[in-house]
């Protein structure tokens, strides 16, 4: 039986040598060398980051940053560019979530899925 980090680590390869790995770092590489773009994304990507923490660490969100953050949001969906590296990104997520599924199975088995427990 192959050691379980070996197959890890093949998984790992898999993921880099897969398209949708391969069209989020072409898309992410156009994002970088547009400095306007770059600018955008990383405004985005600090105000994405903010709220975060915010919430993990259990404090309240205010209405100001929710509307400021949506506006952020709203401009970088515009630039081509940045849409495109967000809808790559989500690509690449689905398959992730797919894989994640995949591998806890057996746990899923063991213990039983939180649906089948509602429905008996």
């Amino acid at each position: 039986m192959s050691n379980i980090y070996d197959t890890a680590y093949d998984l790992e390869k898999a993921i880099r040598n897969s398209e949708e790995f391969t069209n989020l770092k072409q898309a992410y590489d156009n994002v970088m060398a547009d400095p306007q773009a770059k600018e955008m994304f990383e405004n985005f990507r600090n105000t994405q980051m903010e709220l975060q923490d915010k919430q993990m660490q259990g404090q309240e969100i205010s209405e100001e940053e929710v509307e400021e953050a949506r506006k952020v949001v709203d401009l970088v969906q515009q630039h081509e560019d940045i849409s495109k590296l967000m809808e790559e990104e989500q690509r690449l997520n689905v398959v992730i979530n797919d894989v994640s599924r995949i591998i806890t199975k057996p746990l899923e088995e063991l213990y039983g899925s939180p649906e089948e427990e509602t429905n008996e």
